[in-house]
């Protein structure tokens, strides 16, 4: 994988500055929370779930293998990946920039695209996670981290780590040194393949 690194810039993976343009796309954009942190965490699945259900109208009825709804398949699919990458926005991320989350449609993808700043520790401890990912086996890695949960040594990267293994997200990631600040901006972009859902 590429990993891009500038004084101000380190890209991992095929990260694509200049999305291609689609007629359909959507961003949501959340601002910075000084609010109580359960109002906020309770906000992500309901927004993940309204991308699940708008990106669903998108695609037939359509009975798929086993008798799975291809409609359903993507909203679930689509809610799912928006909630865990939103979960970990918020999360991991400062409260003193706001977090944005766009999908953009394609025949044959989902692109999502989520970004949110966080401190230097943060974002370090992040890129090492992605150096690890990029370089172990990511099923003997996801095995790991579950055993490490399991034993109540935290599951940490278990949202990404899951989204890989059963999703095949294929994902970049950018991260750039925020002007006048000691923040980083993390953007996150993940691809969904449409056609392995079918």
């Amino acid at each position: 994988m590429n990993t891009v690194d500038k004084s101000t810039i380190k890209i991992f993976g095929d990260f694509v500055e200049d999305i291609p343009a689609t007629q359909e796309y959507l961003t949501i954009g959340f601002s910075p929370r000084g609010g109580a942190w359960r109002q906020r965490w309770s906000t992500n699945g309901i927004s993940a779930d309204f991308l699940g259900d708008y990106f669903a109208t998108f695609f037939p009825g359509d009975e798929l293998l086993e008798g799975r709804d291809r409609q359903e398949t993507v909203k679930a699919s689509v809610s799912y990946l928006a909630n865990e990458l939103l979960e970990n926005a918020m999360k991991y991320g400062s409260t003193e920039y706001p977090v944005s989350i766009s999908l953009y449609l394609y025949v044959k993808e989902i692109i999502f695209v989520v970004s949110n700043s966080a401190t230097a520790e943060v974002a370090q401890k992040y890129q090492a996670f992605i150096e690890q990912v990029q370089t172990t086996d990511i099923n003997e890695l996801y095995l790991k981290q579950l055993e490490l949960a399991a034993s109540g040594g935290g599951g940490s990267g278990m949202g990404i780590l899951t989204l890989i293994n059963d999703y095949a997200a294929r994902f970049s990631w950018k991260f750039e040194l925020l002007p006048n600040s000691s923040l980083t901006r993390v953007t996150v972009m993940a691809h969904l393949d449409l056609e392995a859902m079918t």
